[in-house]
C-alpha cells in the first residue's frame, strides 16, 4: 500500500483511540476538478482520495470511456504535472457491483461486475466500496441482504486473486450502501430516513459471514467502512443538513464496531458546521462531487460574462448557450432528473444542485465553447470589480493572494473554495 492508503486503513484504529479523524472523497473525472484537489492537497501536505463510480469507468469504458487503468494513467498525469507526491494519492472505486448492467440477468450482471473489480483492482485502486443492493433482471428493486451479502464477498474474492496476480497492495473495502443508489434521489426527499442501528450492525454481521464462507477473513479484516444514510441528501434546489440528534443512535453503533468508520456519501453542499458534526460523529469519509463541478460551472459562466464585457465578440456563442445545446441536443442525461415547465426544466439544466450538467462537459460544443472562452480572456488581469460582479465568492482569495486573477486560476479557486471547507471540517 501507498502511505496515503496506510493511513486511511488506520483511519478507524485511529478514531477509536481517540483521534479526530476524516478525509474528503473527490468523486469526479474533470481534469479541472482533478487538479484543483491535488494542488490542494500538495499545498496542505495531506492525503488525497480520487474516487471513481461503477458507472463513470469500468472495464467497457463507461460513460467517461475510460477503463480504471485509464482513470488511473489519467489522474497521474495531473499529479505529476503539479508535482503532488504519489505516495498521497489514494484511488477508490465507488458502489462497484452490477448496477450498470442490473437491466440483464443476475448472472450476465455479475460477471460484469466481476469483470470490472478485476480491472480496478490490476489497476491498483486500494479503496473498494462493494455495492450489490441494486435488483437485476427479474428480481425487484433489490435482492434479500443474504444475498448482497454474498455477492459483494465474491466481488471481494476477485478483488483479492487480481491483486495477487499483480503482486498490488490489497485493498481497503468499504460495505454497504446509501439510499438513494448512485444517480441521485429519485424519491420525495421528505421521506429521507436515517439508517437504524439495527440495520447497520446487521449490514457488518451478514458481510462477516459472506467473506468467512469464501475463507475470506483476512480480506474482511481490511473493510473499514460502512456506507450508511445519516440524513443528508439534496435535490434540485434543497439541501437537507446533517442534524445529529437524529443520527445519535447510529453514531453510538461505532462503539461496537472498532474496526468500522461511516462513509457518508451526498455530503455535497451541506454547511461547514453540519459536515464538521458528521466528522465529530464518526462519519469519516465525505463523498463530495457535484458540488465541485457545481462551483466550477459557476465560474465558467461568471467567466462568460466576464469575457461579453472584456473582449466582446458577437461571433462567439456564449457557454451557457452552447450547453444549453448540447444538453438539448442529447436529453439523456437529464430528462429523467427534471420535471416541471419548460421555464422550470431549463433552469435547472443549468443551476440545479444534482448537477446533470457535469456530464456534458466532455461534448464537443461544450468543449469547443470552453475553450474559445478560455482564449478569449487569456492570460490577462481580470479587474477586481468584475470578479466581485461575477465571482463575488472569489473576491477573498484574489485579495490575498490564494488565487491569481486569471481565468484558469480561477476555476481551481472556485472548486479550491468548495474542498477548503471539506478540510476544515475533516480537520
Amino acid at each position: 500500500m501507498s502511505q496515503a492508503t496506510d493511513r486511511l486503513a488506520a483511519i478507524a484504529t485511529r478514531r477509536a483511540a481517540g483521534e479526530r479523524r476524516g478525509i474528503a472523497s473527490v468523486c469526479s473525472a474533470h481534469p479541472l476538478v482533478i487538479e484543483a484537489a491535488l494542488r490542494h492537497g500538495k499545498a496542505r501536505g495531506a492525503d488525497v482520495l480520487i474516487e471513481a463510480t461503477c458507472n463513470q469507468v469500468n472495464h467497457e469504458g463507461g460513460y467517461t470511456g475510460m477503463t480504471p487503468g485509464d482513470f488511473r494513467r489519467f489522474v497521474e498525469v495531473i499529479a505529476d504535472k503539479v508535482a503532488f507526491p504519489r505516495d498521497r494519492l489514494v484511488l477508490g472505486g465507488d458502489h462497484l457491483g452490477p448496477n450498470p448492467w442490473k437491466d440483464l440477468p443476475a448472472p450476465e450482471a455479475l460477471q460484469n461486475a466481476s469483470r470490472m473489480v478485476d480491472a480496478y483492482a490490476e489497476a491498483g485502486f486500494t479503496k473498494i466500496h462493494l455495492d450489490a443492493s441494486m435488483g437485476c433482471a427479474g428480481e425487484g428493486a433489490a435482492p434479500p441482504d443474504a444475498t448482497i451479502a454474498e455477492r459483494a464477498a465474491e466481488l471481494a474474492a476477485v478483488a483479492e486473486t487480481a491483486a495477487d496476480r499483480t503482486g498490488g497492495a490489497k485493498p481497503v473495502y468499504v460495505i454497504g450502501t446509501e439510499v438513494p443508489v448512485p444517480g441521485g434521489a429519485l424519491e420525495a426527499m421528505d421521506h429521507l430516513a436515517v439508517t437504524t442501528p439495527e440495520a447497520a450492525l446487521e449490514t457488518v454481521r451478514i458481510h462477516r459471514q459472506a467473506f468467512s464462507r469464501l475463507g475470506l477473513d483476512k480480506a474482511f479484516s481490511r473493510a473499514i467502512g460502512i456506507v450508511v444514510q445519516p440524513g443528508v441528501e439534496f435535490g434540485n434546489a434543497e439541501v437537507i443538513a446533517y442534524r445529529p440528534e437524529r443520527a445519535q443512535a447510529l453514531a453510538g453503533t461505532l462503539r461496537d464496531l472498532p474496526q468500522f468508520v461511516f462513509e457518508a456519501h451526498s455530503t455535497d453542499y451541506q454547511p461547514v458546521t453540519a459536515l464538521t458534526a458528521l466528522v465529530d460523529d464518526g462519519f469519516a469519509i465525505l463523498k463530495v462531487g457535484p458540488w465541485l463541478t457545481f462551483a466550477l460551472r459557476e465560474a465558467l459562466y461568471g467567466l462568460s460574462h466576464i469575457a461579453d464585457i472584456l473582449v466582446p465578440d458577437p461571433a462567439r456563442e456564449s457557454l451557457p448557450a452552447a450547453m444549453e445545446r448540447a444538453m438539448q441536443a442529447a436529453p439523456g442525461n437529464w430528462k429523467n432528473h427534471y420535471h416541471g415547465s419548460a421555464t422550470e426544466q431549463r433552469i435547472e439544466r443549468h443551476f440545479s444542485y444534482s448537477d446533470r450538467i457535469r456530464y456534458y462537459w466532455p461534448a464537443l460544443a461544450a468543449r469547443q465553447a470552453t475553450d474559445a472562452l478560455m482564449q478569449a480572456l487569456g492570460d490577462r488581469d481580470i479587474p477586481p470589480p468584475l470578479i466581485s460582479q461575477y465571482l463575488g465568492r472569489l473576491d477573498t482569495a484574489v485579495a490575498n493572494g490564494s488565487a491569481a486573477p486569471k481565468a484558469r486560476e480561477l476555476l481551481i479557486g472556485s472548486v479550491a473554495e468548495v474542498l477548503d471547507i471539506y478540510a476544515g471540517a475533516t480537520g
